[in-house]
């Protein structure tokens, strides 16, 4: 099974040579996803050779430009490569009547239906779910409404213990019945608890997005123990009233919301341009919150290595 997230823009609002702005590509056990859609997304995922015709639903947290003017261009390109597939957008309530006149004016007829999904900027919903995954969103403290996103996957099955099977005759029903922690009667009459042939299952893992936003506690339940945390850290520390004007945050803010909600591990981005090294956001980080990363574009997080 894999979970892995690529970061496609770690930048914030003004894009560099070295950071483009947000956009995250999740493939989540065959799910394939993408989170904000900034200016030049889909070059990146060429640069980053990711098939985006294989994204099913696009995640959109807010409407500022640096989350979702590469939509226009990406959806033209799907179509221009003879897309069929439906895609489903998820965004603010203003999002289908941005993006429906900029595709009509511009003449794209698409060969593909766009379901548009309108979050709840103001609770927590799920926003998609199967038998193996789900997505939520919650409201974060910025500008304007804005959601973060938690893509996690559900219970897995227990594992059947290989050692205690060999001397049982055991049927593929019997399998499934154990993986689901039920008891098992063999032919024989014989019966077994599950716990007896079954090993803990694998854990659970779980992605936390979180830009753009001020320092929120309240954001912390919504993410409870995430095995990676993606939070902003516009700035460093010595620009905290930078960083309350604009609602975004800081270095300090990010690990402190990292710490509250006891995640596994930190990723900061939306990086200011000021900056042009990560060092001190990792030296700041570090000195709170030990299990932390700045995010590159370009950078892969393999959640299973997590």
């Amino acid at each position: 099974m894999n979970f892995s997230v690529t970061i496609l823009g770690s930048g914030a609002a003004l894009p560099t040579k070295n950071r483009m702005p947000s956009a995250q590509y999740v493939n989540c056990n065959g799910r394939h996803f993408l989170i904000d859609c900034a200016e030049g997304t889909q070059i990146q995922l060429r640069k980053y050779k990711i098939n985006f015709q294989k994204i099913s639903h696009i995640f959109i947290s807010h409407l500022h430009g640096d989350h979702y003017f590469g939509l226009v261009g990406l959806l033209s390109t799907m179509n221009l490569l003879g897309r069929d597939k439906e895609l489903t957008v998820y965004g603010p309530n203003e999002l289908e009547a941005l993006i429906k006149p900029m595709l009509h004016f511009g003449g794209s007829r698409l060969s593909f239906n766009i379901h548009f999904v309108k979050l709840d900027m103001n609770g927590e919903s799920t926003i998609y779910e199967d038998e193996i995954v789900e997505v939520h969103s919650f409201p974060m403290a910025h500008k304007i409404p804005t959601c973060g996103f938690l893509i996690k996957e559900k219970p897995k099955p227990l594992k059947i213990n290989p050692h205690k099977i060999k001397e049982y005759d055991l049927k593929i029903e019997h399998f499934k019945a154990l993986q689901n922690a039920r008891d098992i009667i063999l032919e024989s009459g014989e019966k077994y608890k599950y716990q007896e042939l079954t090993l803990p299952p694998q854990k659970a893992l779980s992605y936390a997005y979180c830009s753009d936003t001020k320092k929120s506690l309240a954001i912390s339940k919504n993410i409870t123990r995430a095995t990676v945390l993606y939070h902003e850290a516009t700035f460093l520390i010595k620009d905290q009233k930078r960083a309350n004007s604009t609602t975004h945050s800081t270095t300090k803010d990010a690990a402190e919301i990292a710490i509250d909600a006891k995640v596994e591990k930190l990723v900061v981005g939306h990086i200011s341009s000021r900056y042009k090294t990560n060092e001190e956001h990792l030296k700041e980080l570090k000195e709170i919150f030990s299990n932390s990363e700045v995010a590159e574009d370009g950078m892969c997080i393999d959640l299973t290595k997590v």
